[in-house]
């Protein structure tokens, strides 16, 4: 008895330690990269680095931008959502000819993490929730980060523009749909979610990230938003990419274009049933699978 008992406190002790350490090492030592100096974006490809939240600067985050030599205040502002891979500056690079061809200034925003293959709490489900289960508030979201950064793009260069187009693949695809659903209010003026591996469908019966249940939301606030379905038409097996096999994302489909198809024909019924103004469309792009560079070129077209 005595050694079970030695056993039982061991493997506690062990658990509360892995714990503390986990929480220490993911929200309290990790700043993140050293803040830069604040300043007028250059012309051409750059980066800064801001506090990710107005309330603390406890974390940090860098962001890259690419501006044209043309881009006037009349021309659009694109936020370009990396996938799992955390990646920004390769999905700025991805946009840049489009950018110049176009005449947009591109803003990528970096949630680094090490942890990025297990960890997705953080960045594609928003940041609503800790890894540990409790509930963050919302000036902590990761999409309230996106509204902090279009802050720092309007002060830094002297703008007051009301708006920004945001565009994701994959991984950046479950932000942007997902900020359309839970941040209604945002300024987001059009959202192209591409190749999103899974969705947070209009259903409160289904929690949260495959659903709405256990947050609030704003159904009608939502399907007011300009958001496109972006869909590679190759995008349907689930060996391109990482795709999420668990029990509630095969639900939804078994690969990223049917899921994609039976999430926006879901959200389009929930709307009918409401009698709510739906501003969503899909779009199937032919002869594309899980490629954030061809991708990237079919949302262009877009703006």
């Amino acid at each position: 008895m005595r050694v079970f008992k030695w056993l039982v406190s061991s493997v506690l002790l062990i658990a509360i330690v892995i714990v503390a350490v986990g929480y220490l090492y993911l929200y309290i030592l990790p700043t993140g990269p050293e803040r830069t100096e604040a300043k007028p974006f250059p012309t051409g490809k750059d980066s800064f680095v801001i506090n990710a939240y107005q309330h603390t600067d406890r974390k940090t985050i860098r962001v890259w931008t690419y501006k044209p030599a043309k881009w006037t205040p009349d021309d659009p502002v694109l936020f370009v959502m990396h996938g799992m891979g955390r990646n920004a500056e390769d999905y700025l690079d991805a946009w840049t000819e489009l950018a110049e061809q176009k005449g947009i200034m591109l803003v990528a925003p970096e949630f680094a993490s090490k942890f990025y293959r297990v960890i997705t709490n953080d960045y594609q489900e928003g940041n609503l929730e800790s890894y540990f289960g409790w509930q963050n508030p919302e000036s902590e979201w990761a999409f309230t980060v996106v509204e902090n950064v279009f802050d720092h793009v309007n002060n830094v260069n002297g703008l007051s523009l009301d708006g920004y187009h945001i565009f994701g693949h994959s991984a950046g695809g479950q932000f942007v749909q997902r900020m359309v659903a839970m941040k209604p209010k945002s300024r987001i003026k059009k959202a192209i979610a591409a190749n999103a591996g899974t969705y947070s469908f209009m259903d409160e019966m289904v929690p949260y990230p495959y659903g709405l249940g256990d947050v609030n939301y704003n159904l009608q606030g939502s399907f007011a938003k300009h958001l496109v379905v972006l869909l590679g038409e190759l995008d349907n097996n689930a060996q391109q990419g990482r795709l999420d096999q668990t029990e509630m994302a095969m639900e939804q489909g078994p690969n990223r274009l049917e899921r994609g198809a039976n999430f926006f024909k879901t959200a389009k019924t929930i709307a009918r049933n409401n009698g709510f103004d739906f501003n969503w469309k899909l779009q199937v792009v032919p002869d594309v699978g899980h490629e954030y560079k061809r991708m990237s070129e079919a949302a262009a077209k877009l703006l």
